[in-house]
């Protein structure tokens, strides 16, 4: 097995652990609230509290629109949110990539 087979399995095998993670972990995750929220609650400020920007997107509070089971709707709301940070972050670590580091023949022509 060559290395670059072997660099593909391990990231292929932590992908498919983020997703099992943020999507069955995510079922057995507290109905409880955050530490934040919770000391609000107990200190009496949560009333004060402003809804975020993100308050109406699809995937608000670890939950998904429309979907009526609060776990399943964690679940999707995890799987995505993986997804869409590999997206992100994989188009970011492209970008850096093809920007200007320079070739390996470069690095080694002058020794």
């Amino acid at each position: 097995m060559s290395a670059r087979t072997s660099t593909r399995r391990f990231w292929v095998v932590g992908l498919l652990v983020a997703l099992l993670v943020a999507g069955f972990g995510s079922y057995y995750a507290s109905s409880h609230p955050d530490g934040l929220e919770y000391v609000a609650e107990q200190t009496g400020f949560l009333d004060s509290a402003e809804d975020s920007p993100t308050a109406g997107s699809p995937f608000a509070d670890y939950s998904t629109e429309g979907v009526e089971d609060p776990r399943l709707g964690g679940g999707i709301a995890g799987v995505v949110g993986v997804l869409v940070t590999l997206a992100l972050m994989g188009g970011l670590a492209m970008a850096v990539r093809r920007r200007g580091s320079p070739s390996r023949e470069r690095v080694g022509a002058d020794d």
